[in-house]
């Protein structure tokens, strides 16, 4: 998508490329309207990116953020001064060279934090103290910025150098000039971001970039570019940019609040199931039990009138509390009986692929080995074995064989956090799932306790996790066995008989 944007914008480039300096009208409603959509729409971003700060508390994230309040504030800044807008010469400012200078700052600030985030998101810099604390101090940062430069330019700008000439809108030299820097500015940033690209967030912000040259290109090659095809072009290829990432950020909120949702009705869905079997079997259990525990009462008040007798039948008695010690008998095995059909309905293996269910613990995990810095390499099978297994079951121990590793890796510097999955059968009947992490590994006296229940190296474990792990995959004819350890990671296998599809 983003390949087919860029390729878009250079084809109406090129088509309108020899029309760029015609004049086609003036219309001043055309920039207020576009630039003021702008910068909601990059305040807007600016926003978003906050608030994934809070969930991820990357610094780069807040130079980022920054960048969009530069870029909207100066954008609507301009908006004001530029004649014909708001006012027939502008709101604030002078009429001719302060709407530049906010052009300038808005075109050198966003690109300049954009490189600021390109230098600084491989650092692994995360912000250890109060989130809301430092997006405030940004935020205070950023607008005493704006603040300070504005009143400069707005109060201050006959001191300052001059992209137009007084009344002929003519410009001077030296705004070729600032345009030729800001459009090699603007490619620097771009090539430092191509070459350091990781993410989504990259990828966008370099469209973002590459829309923001032709308002550079078209003041540079137009002698009076202002109301021209190449500058009502050059804005609307920066009205698009603008709404770049913040499409793709709403997006991404889209389809998570949508797998939340889904997750809640199947989380609900199950907890009504979970409810409707409680229900069914209380009410068995209350059906079976009835009779035995009305039985006990009866023959314990018959038991105590005959024992008040006057000349009590001992040989009654005893019939009688034979008859309790039944009906007590009956109780119990009712309540086993229950017990183990409960038991047995919550433990249904079926035929499953292991490697299915190691991908979707992979994408449960995937917030927190972004957060981590974990690089997942998997190593599966052309293809995936078939095991008799419990899907819930097998996921938890997956899961917290995973978690295991990721916690491991703790200390580990973030560039050499590797956790490599990878299965392989074994004498055509057993699979091997391998769960390899470079973490810190087990010190050899504690290679042969890891599976003992309440034993841990965890300073806040409880040393049941791996005990029960190995319980479960027993229980399916499997082992759970620690592979190897040392200083370099430990590897842990997870062996299950291979059953046919057919």
């Amino acid at each position: 998508m983003a390949f087919g944007i860029v390729a878009g914008m250079l084809a109406v480039s090129a088509l309108l490329a020899p029309f760029v300096n015609r004049q086609i009208g003036r219309v001043d409603s055309f920039l207020p309207v576009v630039q003021t959509i702008m910068s909601a729409a990059d305040l807007l971003t600016a926003t978003l990116l906050f608030a994934q700060y809070s969930v991820q508390p990357h610094r780069a994230l807040l130079v980022v953020a920054s960048g969009y309040i530069f870029a909207g504030s100066f954008a609507f800044l301009q908006t004001l001064s530029f004649p014909g807008s708001y006012a027939p010469n502008g709101l604030i400012g002078d009429v001719y060279n302060t709407p530049a200078w906010f052009f300038v700052l808005w075109y050198t600030t966003f690109p300049l934090s954009i490189l600021s985030y390109a230098l600084l998101k491989d650092k692994g810099k995360i912000s250890r103290g109060s989130t809301t604390r430092s997006i405030a101090i940004t935020l205070m940062s950023v607008l005493g910025t704006i603040a300070l430069l504005s009143w400069l330019l707005i109060a201050e700008v006959e001191h300052l150098p001059r992209f137009f000439t007084t009344g002929l809108m003519l410009q001077t030299p030296l705004s070729n000039q600032f345009n030729i820097g800001l459009t090699l500015l603007g490619c620097i940033v771009l090539l430092v971001l191509f070459v350091r690209r990781r993410t989504v967030l990259d990828l966008w912000l370099m469209v973002t970039l590459f829309a923001a040259v032709p308002n550079f290109l078209v003041a540079t090659y137009a002698g009076s570019a202002r109301f021209s095809v190449g500058w009502y072009t050059a804005r609307g290829f920066a009205l698009i940019a603008s709404f770049m990432l913040l499409s793709v950020l709403v997006t991404e909120m889209t389809v998570l609040s949508s797998r939340l949702a889904n997750a809640l009705v199947m989380q609900r869905r199950e907890r009504a199931n979970r409810f409707v079997s409680i229900d069914a079997a209380t009410a068995a259990i209350a059906h079976e039990i009835k009779s035995p525990l009305g039985s006990i009462t009866l023959n314990a008040d018959t038991a105590r009138q005959v024992l008040v007798a006057q000349s009590p039948r001992l040989e009654e008695v005893h019939a009688i509390l034979k008859d309790i010690g039944d009906a007590s008998l009956r109780v119990d095995e009712t309540i086993t009986s229950v017990r183990k059909l409960f038991r047995d309905a919550t433990d249904q293996p079926v035929m499953i692929s292991i490697e299915d269910v190691a991908r979707q613990v992979l994408r449960l995990l995937q917030h927190e080995l972004q957060f981590n810095e974990v690089l997942v390499v998997t190593e599966f099978g052309v293809e995936a074995p078939f095991v008799n297994a419990d899907p819930v079951q097998l996921q938890q121990v997956i899961l917290n064989l995973f978690k295991n590793s990721i916690e491991a890796m703790a200390s580990t510097p973030r560039d050499g956090r590797r956790l490599i999955i990878g299965t392989r059968v074994e004498q055509t009947s057993i699979v091997l799932l391998s769960i390899q992490d470079t973490g810190t590994g087990v010190s050899p006296q504690d290679r042969d306790r890891v599976f003992e229940a309440f034993f841990t190296t965890k300073p806040a474990g409880m040393g049941l996790g791996l005990a029960i792990c190995r319980t479960i995959i027993e229980r399916y004819e499997g082992r759970l066995v620690l592979g190897k350890s040392g200083p370099q990671g430990s590897t842990f296998e997870i062996a299950l008989p291979v059953v046919s599809r057919t």
